[in-house]
């Protein structure tokens, strides 16, 4: 597999020749994307977002991603992220005066399909993949201004999804882990956004389900595997990274511990 990136925090460009699957995310800042050639596709609990050659997609914090890139029969995936740091956010508010007194109730993933601004400003990165350099933070903050900015101009509405600086509130344990086991990240993320510390997490955890996380989140992925092979005879290959496995051997290995088959043969008999 040939793939490249060029990180010039917060630019990062991404090159690749081969579809893959990125590991499960979680994201601690919000990230501004266009896609330069090929596809990428992002999906969260809740939706997909399939993002072709000119989208713009911003994708806002406190979500776990899952993360496809595809490149097209004629070129390579090409893709720039820009991480909207939250520091440069603040200042951008204080030096602004803004105050967002709003609960942000629009869209966690925002698409632009044809808009010339936010296109130019991507185009002004362009000079910044060509080459690997360290950039001074002031540019960083500058560039992150600036778009910070257009977004404003072209959605003012978004003022509360950007300055929204709170923390993850408590919420429904069960109702998270059911629409997020199949994210396969640290415990710790999936204690943020509950609004939990991972000692209250765990305790609360133990309550609800009677059990450990790390041993609620295997039984329930390989339940759902079971589900999704008996029920739409889904391939294991298919499958066993969208439920939050890392190796086809691990997941068949667990699995059939699980079951007393494996996964190929209960596919098989299906």
């Amino acid at each position: 597999m040939d793939k490249k990136e060029i990180a010039t925090h917060p630019f990062v460009f991404t090159i690749g020749t081969d579809k893959k699957k990125e590991s499960d995310r979680f994201l601690s800042e919000s990230i501004l994307a266009m896609q330069i050639a090929g596809q990428l596709t992002l999906e969260t609990n809740n939706e997909k977002v399939t993002m072709k050659p000119g989208n713009i997609l911003l994708v806002r914090k406190h979500q776990f991603v899952k993360v496809t890139k595809s490149p097209s029969d004629t070129e390579h995936h090409k893709a720039i992220l820009l991480t909207l740091n939250e520091g440069v956010l603040r200042n951008y508010s204080l030096e602004n005066r803004i105050q967002n007194t709003e609960k942000y109730n629009g869209p966690e993933n925002v698409l632009f399909t044809d808009n010339a601004f936010l296109e130019g400003f991507f185009s002004s990165l362009l000079p910044y993949t060509k080459q690997i350099i360290s950039t001074p933070s002031s540019l960083n903050d500058t560039k992150i201004k600036e778009a910070i900015q257009l977004l404003l101009v072209i959605k003012p509405e978004l003022n509360s999804f950007l300055f929204d600086f709170s923390e993850p509130h408590k919420i429904d344990l069960e109702k998270f882990m059911l629409a997020n086991f199949q994210f396969n990240v640290p415990i710790e993320h999936f204690a943020k956004l509950t609004g939990r510390s991972l000692a209250g997490f765990k305790r609360d955890f133990q309550k609800t389900f009677d059990t450990s996380p790390r041993q609620w989140l295997q039984r329930k992925r390989l339940e759902e595997a079971y589900y999704q092979i008996e029920k739409y005879h889904k391939k294991p290959s298919a499958i066993y990274l969208d439920l939050g496995f890392e190796s086809l051997a691990h997941f068949s290995d667990s699995f059939k511990k699980m079951f007393g088959v494996l996964p190929s043969k209960l596919q098989q008999n299906e």
